[in-house]
């Protein structure tokens, strides 16, 4: 049985580039890395040493304030660098891996047989938990909570994102575990949403509530899904999961191993294969793509969300996605004036590309101007498909306005729900810097 929800808010981006049907192993790296900075709110304690060997799945560091939640090492080999910035502050812990992995065996479980606790103490101690996130604050899950549901997306419509479908093709039985594993953890009910349209596999899971989404992005938002299915008030928690990440804690049980591979989608126009590669968390992305030209910014995620990173970089935990589009470092003549360029996706009709609602796009990181003060009331509306005031939300954000917050619906939303208010905004105002620094207040002040 499903439930049908359609998103009539929303903008979808078309854009060059989406990756082709296609996976290929990616070249094994030779460093990776486990960037704390990922770990939104955590302060990591280190476990190991500079020159010290880890397998994959041993324990790297752990949380300061949570010290159950850990996090492991995705491949065998000996730490290289801890890279610290400002007040030495961990950035990025490098490893140097081996040619082939030794993994520490947990240990194959029989997930029918187990508690919830037991399955929660299994994940804590295999570094799986890291997955797990919560709404609201969109942060690791604290263990000791109990979500009142658990949402899992099973879909995505940002641009150039990862097919999930696709990438999870041959997964199933992993997946499948990975969702009995889950569904253990709380009382109430697993949601899995998907794409209306979808024919795959996702239709004959089982054991949770399967919602059918259709509508333009931010439909496949499990922040949008939540606000649709089960809201989140003051005083609960929800937990989140990508499907990806289901599919690794499925492989967990299984094998016993902590294998952190992952599909992962390659696109854009600078893309010099636009197609899927598996290859494990924490990958050296000039060893996936070679030497990049200086003028392409490369992003760990999609082109709304992501994080930009240096052609030497890693790609963040999280990841299902790498972007690589033009840097906008050119400046265009005259680019104020009205049907100047329809080349670039707007959701104004001051541009032409409303004319041509199907053409794809390639498009650079040119802003095309600066933080103004100006604010079109109405314009927020359009692109966030919850019943949200975002305007109103955002400037007692920027007021750190507790009560006003809250009475706004700060509780349902997080950072990348507001990701087309920071394209569509006449002000050009950076609503996720702004959303995420309140949500910080929120945890410290509310908790």
């Amino acid at each position: 049985m499903s439930n049908d929800i359609k998103i009539r808010k929303g903008l979808d981006i078309k854009l060059k580039g989406e990756a082709e049907k296609l996976v290929s192993d990616a070249p094994r790296s030779k460093n990776f890395a486990i960037k704390p900075t990922d770990f939104h709110g955590v302060m990591p304690k280190m476990i190991i040493k500079e020159g010290e060997s880890v397998k994959a799945g041993d324990i790297i560091f752990y949380s300061k304030y949570k010290e159950q939640v850990k996090f492991v090492s995705p491949v065998s080999g000996t730490l290289k660098e801890i890279k610290r910035g400002a007040k030495r502050r961990i950035l990025e812990v490098v490893i140097e891996a081996d040619t082939t992995d030794t993994y520490k065996e947990f240990g194959q479980k029989d997930v029918e047989t187990m508690s919830g606790d037991e399955v929660k103490q299994h994940l804590l101690e295999s570094g799986c938990w890291p997955f797990i996130k919560q709404r609201p604050y969109d942060i690791i899950a604290d263990p000791e909570d109990a979500p009142k549901a658990i949402f899992i997306s099973g879909m995505a419509t940002a641009p150039l994102a990862a097919d999930v479908e696709f990438a999870l093709g041959k997964r199933k039985e992993d997946f499948q575990l990975g969702l009995n594993a889950i569904s253990k953890l709380t009382s109430g009910k697993t949601h899995l949403s998907i794409d209306k349209r979808s024919a795959s596999f996702f239709n004959e899971v089982k054991g949770v509530q399967i919602h059918k989404v259709s509508g333009p992005h931010p439909a496949g938002n499990v922040g949008v899904q939540i606000h649709h299915i089960d809201p989140v008030n003051a005083g609960e928690r929800v937990w989140v999961v990508n499907p990806e990440d289901v599919a690794i804690i499925g492989s967990l049980f299984r094998t016993g191993k902590f294998d952190a591979t992952r599909v992962v989608a390659v696109a854009g126009t600078e893309a010099p294969k636009a197609q899927y590669f598996r290859f494990k968390i924490g990958s050296n992305v000039k060893d996936i793509l070679g030497q990049l030209p200086a003028n392409v910014r490369i992003i760990s995620g999609d082109v709304l969300t992501g994080d930009k990173i240096a052609n030497d970089g890693f790609v963040s935990y999280y990841s299902s996605t790498i972007s690589l589009i033009p840097e906008g470092n050119e400046y265009r003549m005259l680019g104020w004036l009205p049907f100047k360029d329809n080349n670039i996706p707007s959701m104004s009709r001051t541009s032409l590309s409303w004319l041509f609602p199907n053409k794809k796009h390639k498009v650079d990181t040119n802003l095309n101007g600066e933080e103004r003060a100006l604010v079109v009331t109405g314009e927020m509306e359009k692109v966030l498909p919850m019943d949200v005031y975002p305007m109103q939300l955002l400037k007692e954000c920027m007021a750190q306005n507790i009560e006003k917050m809250e009475s706004l619906g700060i509780y349902e939303v997080a950072p990348e729900d507001f990701a087309l208010i920071d394209y569509v905004n006449t002000s050009k105002l950076e609503a996720q810097v702004i959303l995420r620094e309140a949500l910080d207040v929120m945890i410290k002040e509310v908790g």
